[in-house]
């Protein structure tokens, strides 16, 4: 399997907005630094490379129009329009002509999202499905930093749910104790989602723990990186995890988690310290897995993915990733025990 990298074309997210304050803060989306900063309560996102004499910006100042480069003090307003060099006169012309190249930016619910090309089919804002950031939940993120891997590859194991009784036998599924379920597989144009109906909760101890008398799950991948899983019981909304695989360069990404609760009894914060505390080994299996499987990658020289039974996404995540299209509709409907 071959896999040219596309995702510097749509909308990545690139940090927390708690994280983008008074300093600069760099990060690195599909290879290419990028500078995050807020100037006169607007956010900017230049490409991390003053004009003038390559220096990077994201280790400059904040002043009130822009951002400034340490080293000859060169401004630029969050456009990335040259608006000072100090000891000299700027026109306006010389001020676009020495532009920073400006990076597109939004930002929604807490996060941070750049894009860093602009072709006419990316929509001008990413893709966000509610009950992400919606009214009436509790929400947190969760930065889990880089991880090595491709983002490709951390998608596509979110949306498997057969790894789950092996990789993570005791706590999301047991090997030992399979239940019958269907799965419903229904694409969409930009995005695939796989539905998961079964008659009693899973058998793995946090699954019982946090999901109570979940009967339905529902895991969407909205291209190019984002996973939305939703966990239903009779009564509605248990949990809900938005997910962000942003690729850091070829060989790692940077997952970022927001965390959706119905609002109950227990406070906020009670429960973001119990989800992570959770979740914290399944997060560490994953983390694991993907290294070892990119180390053997990398070692053979390509992906070599066969195709089984249990894959019945197929090629389609692929597709999705690399920027294609699918034929909506329902398309495929499977009995498994997982």
């Amino acid at each position: 399997m071959s896999l040219v990298d596309p995702m510097h074309l749509g909308w990545q997210m690139a940090a927390l907005s708690r994280d983008v304050r008074r300093r600069p803060v760099q990060r690195v989306v599909a290879g290419v630094p990028v500078a995050l900063f807020r100037s006169n309560g607007r956010i900017g996102a230049l490409v991390d490379r003053c004009p003038h004499r390559n220096f990077p910006l994201s280790q400059g100042r904040v002043a009130e129009n822009g951002l400034t480069c340490p080293y000859h003090g060169w401004r630029f307003a969050a456009d990335g329009t040259c608006v000072a060099v100090p000891g000299c006169t700027l026109g306006e012309a010389e001020g676009r002509r020495l532009s920073a190249k400006p990076v597109a930016v939004y930002e929604a619910h807490g996060a941070v999202f750049v894009r860093l090309a602009d072709t006419p089919d990316v929509p001008a804002a990413p893709t966000l499905r509610a009950p992400f950031g919606s009214d009436g939940f509790d929400h947190f993120w969760w930065d889990q930093g880089e991880w090595r891997g491709t983002a490709f590859d951390a998608i596509e194991n979110v949306m498997d749910p057969f790894h789950t009784s092996e990789l993570h036998h005791g706590l999301i599924r047991r090997r030992d104790r399979r239940q019958p379920v269907t799965l419903t597989v229904e694409n969409f144009e930009r995005g695939i989602e796989m539905t998961i109906d079964q008659s009693r909760p899973d058998s793995g101890i946090m699954s019982r723990l946090l999901e109570g008398e979940r009967t339905r799950s529902r895991t969407r991948y909205d291209a190019p990186a984002a996973v939305q899983a939703v966990w239903e019981s009779r009564h509605g909304l248990t949990l809900c995890v938005t997910a962000f695989f942003t690729p850091v360069g070829k060989h790692s990404f940077r997952p970022f988690a927001c965390f959706t609760t119905p609002r109950g009894i227990l406070p906020a914060v009670v429960k973001q310290w119990g989800l992570k505390a959770f979740l914290m080994p399944v997060v560490k299996q994953d983390r694991s897995a993907l290294a070892a499987q990119a180390e053997v990658v990398a070692r053979f020289g390509a992906m070599r993915y066969a195709q089984g039974p249990g894959d019945i996404l197929g090629n389609r995540i692929h597709r999705l990733y690399q920027g294609g299209a699918l034929m909506p509709g329902i398309t495929d409907r499977l009995a498994a025990d997982l």
